[in-house]
Formats: C-alpha cells, structure tokens, sequence
C-alpha cells in the first residue's frame, strides 16, 4: 500500500492492522528492519493472491466457456441489443475502471452511471436478466477485468461512481469510504457473504456494507479471502441472494 496521495483509496502500511501488530506490543519492535519485515510478508500475500487470481479466472473462463457462449445467445435472442453491459466504477487506489457484466436490463433502460440503483420487481430488468442477477451469472464477465489486473476474486465490491446510498452520496455519508479502495475491488466479498447485497436504501445498511470492506482491508490475509470464497459458494449453493 502506498503513502497517501490524494483523498481517494491512497493509504501507508502504517494505518494497516499487520503494522499496528508488530509495533502495539512493544517500542523498539518498530525498527525499519521489523516494520521492512511485515511489509515484505505482506507483499509475498498480496503476490500470491494475484497468482491465484490469474490462475482460477483462467481456468474458469476456460471451463465456463460454453455456458458463457450460451448465455450470451441466450441474452441475444430475448431482449436484443448488446450482450455485455459496461460501467466506470471505482477500482484499486480510486483509478476508474471498465466493469463487465452479462446485460440484465433492457438496452434503452439501462443506467451506465450506476447512480439509479436496481430494486426487486425493477421494470428496467428483461425476464432472463431477472434469472441472471438471481443466480450472479450477470457477473461472470468480470473475470475477465480480473485478468486485467482490475479487480480480484475476493475484495470490496466495486461501486459506481457516484453511487449514492439512503439518497447521498457515500463518501458524504460514509468519511472513511475510500479506504476501502486500498484493495482491488473484488467480484465478491466479506459485506456480500454476510449478506449486505442489494440497495441501500438505509443509511445504516449502507454503513453496515462499508464497515465490513474497510475490516477486509485492514485484517486482508490469505485465509480470509478463503474463507470468503466457502462462504459465497455456499450462498450460491443456498440459491443466491441477488435480484
């Protein structure tokens, strides 16, 4: 993690949880050969966690290759229009990125700002879109943002930008939001398995799903991002939770 730069998603190692263990318990243990140390143990993590990334998104493409293509005739043949559906969200250290997913909505309906949210029985959604945001397959092209170093399997979920919760903005009702982008955004995380999907319509639901982004990014190792996985496959597996 980089020094701060700027107000958005810049932070140092020092305001990480794996910095405040090696110096919390003793003065003289925050000596730059201890502090070097935790660092470099924290970018061994982050590589492997690349690695990983590359690795399964690879594979799954590969194996998800037929149901990618079917879908993709599928979404053609009910509603028209383009198959994919692109969006400018935020991504690692507040850069701006291309998000892909399967389009959901109708072509002419569809909000590329992200600021108007989708809510249950939302008219915009096409009746395959509906079955597509139920089980995530509108999220499978965004394995491709991360082979492009865009995103990560696991991390906070990638907002639009300006994307508003309770009716604000969130960096207005949240003023820490931006840490949260200290990590690449992921295509599923710790507020999504414990359940914070959907609008946030409440400003305490909204505050909930910030919450649990900025605890990954301070306490990110790799058994959490494991964890992370069990936990969304098993929800999937449960049938699900999008809309």
């Amino acid at each position: 993690m980089s020094e701060r730069k700027s107000t958005v998603g810049k932070y140092s190692f020092k305001e990480s949880s794996e910095y405040q263990k090696y110096t919390s318990a003793n003065s003289n243990i925050a000596s730059p050969e201890i502090v070097s140390f935790a660092l470099r143990q924290v970018r061994v993590q982050l590589g492997i966690k690349r690695t990983f990334d590359i690795a399964v998104a690879t594979i799954a493409l590969v194996v998800l290759l037929p149901l990618l293509l079917v879908l993709a005739l599928l979404i053609k043949l009910d509603s028209g229009g383009p198959v994919l559906f692109r969006q400018l969200r935020w991504g690692l250290n507040g850069k701006r990125i291309k998000v892909y997913k399967f389009r959901s909505m109708r072509a002419e309906l569809g909000d590329p700002s992200g600021v108007r949210q989708t809510v249950r029985g939302d008219p915009r959604v096409t009746r395959l879109g509906a079955v597509l945001r139920r089980t995530n397959l509108d999220e499978l092209p965004q394995l491709l943002n991360v082979l492009k170093g865009d995103m990560s399997l696991v991390g906070p979920r990638c907002h639009a930008i300006n994307m508003r919760a309770a009716g604000r903005l969130y960096e207005e009702l949240v003023p820490d939001y931006h840490r949260r982008h200290a990590m690449r955004p992921g295509m599923t995380g710790l507020a999504q398995m414990r359940g914070w999907r959907g609008p946030t319509d409440r400003a305490a639901k909204a505050r909930a799903r910030i919450a649990c982004d900025i605890f990954y990014v301070r306490n990110f190792s790799l058994w959490l991002d494991l964890k992370i996985i069990a936990g969304t496959v098993a929800s999937e597996f449960r049938g699900g939770t999008g809309f």
